[in-house]
């Protein structure tokens, strides 16, 4: 075989393994896409090095060997950064962003990671060394047999091509006839994550650039999902009303500022008054036409006892950067301590990580779906939203602000976010600029600091809208941003002296210090809302967009107190859903996460909403509690099932029948395909035309 095919080979393999070991450790992978894609791609790189003049070829060489270290080093330090593949969307959508937004932590991980990146190099650095050292390493050819040679080169390239794709083709045909695991992870339930792990970069970056092997499956509408209302029964005690779902889990401690429960309770089922021979009518797409199937069989959720218990309250909603619940204490954040052990208090409360991280996680805090591959808060501004918090607000008089104490533009917020029904203002244009997007800039103090101050944003906004009668208010914070140290993080520093004595690493005082500021953004918001006589009649949420996966996971896990790779609870977080009213907290035991809080708020409010359009479900219903991740790992009241370990148990650790585990994987399979539609197709566009 020629030498130097044989070496693009041997480099492909080298350095998919090493980015493996770096990414993952010594655990094993599937190579049965791996192989055939590294054919694929050294017949690719073997023809342009091989048919030119030598001279021409050695550096072409180098070259492509250059350009295998950028890919798999990129693809490394992003990972150990976002905890994702780098993929197209991001390159193309956020990639000056990221570089400018980002570069920090972008310097942290190559310190911490050099040694892999001086692995990676040795491909490199060995072939500048043997092009130096042996000049020969092409052979020289006499002119009658060099048309030979490159017919041999090309034959050799094409059937490298040729056989690398025959293969993989065989390999997904085989997995989709056969119905195997590796073929739905790669396909049906893609995690750019999961198949980077488990698969190999290669096969992320193949499956990112060139989409479906195969047509994605119709959407399956045979199959309803049913939210599964369960019994529920109460009890009345001295100590108030205890309301428990069929599980046993107690949903409600109600004591004094709670709402009276009426003799004859509403419990009638949350929808909209939808014609679906109309909706129906309407389009002439069959996956359109698949989504109204699934949401017309679709359970909804029923009004309760919490229905309109905040209506015609404030909200203000904060997506918190970074937040976990190891964040907190009573003593360093004792405003936050209250807000979570007060109010509603989700004892089971989820926040996945989801492929665009902080993007993503507004988009579930703020549309109750699952994201879509990468960039759905991005992709919905080119939607119809005529079911989002400030819509609904909109129909009974009430402005909707936002504010965001970083750039307009990142993520593309400034489109998003007004398409929601936000005024939306930063403090930096970004790459805006113009009368247009100038008014859109609100002044703050300290706004070149890194990360920018939760407490000065309130501060700097609070004014805008404290004098209205009624206001919905969202923050997104920065404040807890990653890297977590003393010398480049602002606000960890700003906080140092109050966490020294900890018994932590300084990643982990550095984490809890950058969180004390957003303890006194709250402590200063209640404070203002109070004087000015708007604290009672107020709603306070807040959620995070992610864990903070920036954080060594050694370091992560000293903050909890326990062992957390590879485990579901490494997503466990606390939720604030608090009004100064409720004297004493409702408890909610079943599993729930930040999709729920959508629909939970629309209740609370009183709002006309169809709980079937959202993934997410009322948290005060009687629905049974799931929670959905990334990787389609869920848990639900009677089992969970964790993708990565492939462990599915029942809620008391017991196993579970395997029939039992594949309706619910089913049920999460269409969820997610459902809650795509509805991003992809813009979906509301034609259920807001067929509401009577």
């Amino acid at each position: 075989m020629n030498r130097l095919y044989l070496t693009l080979v041997l480099t492909l393999a080298y350095m998919e393994a090493v980015y493996h070991v770096g990414i993952a450790g010594l655990q094993g992978m599937n190579p049965l896409l791996t192989i055939p894609l590294i054919l694929v791609l050294a017949g690719i790189e073997f023809l342009p090095v091989s048919t030119g003049r030598h001279t021409v070829n050695r550096e072409l060489l180098w070259i492509v060997q250059g350009i295998n270290f950028l890919f798999f080093a990129s693809q490394l330090i992003y990972m150990r950064i976002f905890t994702q593949p780098l993929m197209l969307a991001a390159v193309v959508n956020a990639g000056g962003d990221a570089m400018k937004n980002y570069w920090r932590e972008l310097l942290y991980a190559i310190g911490e990671n050099v040694l892999y990146l001086l692995f990676l190099a040795m491909p490199l650095v060995g072939t500048g060394v043997v092009l130096y050292k042996k000049r020969n390493f092409y052979r020289s050819q006499k002119k009658k047999t060099v048309f030979r040679a490159h017919v041999k080169i090309r034959v050799l390239s094409t059937a490298s091509i040729g056989s690398g794709m025959l293969l993989l083709s065989v390999v997904l045909f085989a997995g989709y006839q056969g119905g195997f695991a590796y073929y739905q992870d790669y396909q049906s339930f893609y995690d750019p994550g999961y198949v980077a792990e488990r698969f190999g970069i290669l096969a992320s970056a193949q499956r990112d650039c060139m989409g479906d092997f195969l047509p994605e499956a119709e959407i399956d509408t045979d199959l309803a999902v049913e939210l599964n209302p369960i019994p529920v029964t109460k009890e009345t005690g001295e100590t108030g009303t205890q309301i428990s779902c069929g599980s046993g889990e107690v949903i409600q401690a109600a004591g004094k500022g709670m709402p009276e429960v009426p003799e004859i309770l509403d419990t009638s089922p949350q929808t909209l008054d939808i014609d679906f021979e109309l909706l129906n009518g309407l389009t002439e797409d069959e996956g359109v036409r698949g989504l109204i199937s699934i949401l017309e069989g679709r359970t909804p959720t029923n009004r309760n006892e919490y229905t309109g218990m905040f209506q015609g309250y404030n909200l203000i909603y904060l997506t918190a950067e970074g937040f976990s619940p190891y964040a907190v204490s009573q003593e360093l954040t004792p405003t936050l301590y209250q807000l979570i052990h007060s109010g509603f208090v989700a004892s089971n409360y989820y926040v996945p990580l989801w492929q665009t991280s902080t993007s993503d996680g507004e988009y579930v805090n703020l549309t109750g779906q699952i994201p879509y591959r990468q960039f759905s808060m991005r992709k919905s501004s080119q939607n119809k939203q005529p079911y989002s918090l400030p819509a609904y607000f909109a129909a009974e008089g009430v402005k909707s602000f936002a504010y965001h104490n970083n750039t307009l533009d990142y993520y593309d917020r400034h489109l998003s976010h007004p398409n929601l029904g936000y005024d939306f203002k930063a403090i930096k244009l970004g790459e805006l600029s113009g009368p247009e997007w100038e008014s859109q800039i609100f002044q703050m103090e300290n706004a070149d600091r890194w990360p920018a101050s939760d407490l000065d944003m309130i501060k700097a906004t609070l004014p805008e809208y404290i004098g209205e009668d009624r206001f919905h208010v969202y923050y997104m914070t920065v404040s807890g941003h990653m890297n977590y140290n003393f010398t480049g993080n602002a606000m960890s520093a700003k906080n140092k002296d109050a966490v020294m004595e900890l018994p932590f690493s300084e990643e982990g005082k550095a984490y809890i210090a950058c969180n004390i500021e957003l303890d006194k953004a709250l402590e200063y918001l209640i404070a203002q809302l109070d004087q000015a006589g708007k604290l009672d009649n107020t709603v306070i949420v807040l959620s995070a967009d992610h864990y903070p996966y920036g954080m060594d996971l050694g370091h992560y896990e000293e903050l909890a107190g326990a062992e957390l790779k590879d485990s579901l609870e490494i997503y466990r977080n606390s939720l604030i859903l608090w009004n100064s009213q409720m004297e004493e907290p409702v408890v909610i035991e079943k599993p729930c996460g930040a999709m729920d809080l959508l629909p939970t708020l629309y209740n609370l409010f009183g709002f006309p909403y169809d709980s079937r359009l959202f993934a997410g479900t009322d948290m005060l219903s009687d629905s049974e509690g799931l929670v959905i991740f990334a990787d389609r790992s869920f848990i639900a009241e009677d089992m969970s099932y964790n993708k990565v370990t492939g462990e599915a148990v029942g809620s008391a650790g017991e196993a579970v029948d395997e029939e039992s585990v594949k309706l619910m994987k089913q049920k999460v399979k269409q969820l997610y395909e459902y809650s795509n539609g509805i991003l992809d197709l813009n979906f509301f566009y034609y259920v807001e035309q067929a509401v009577k």
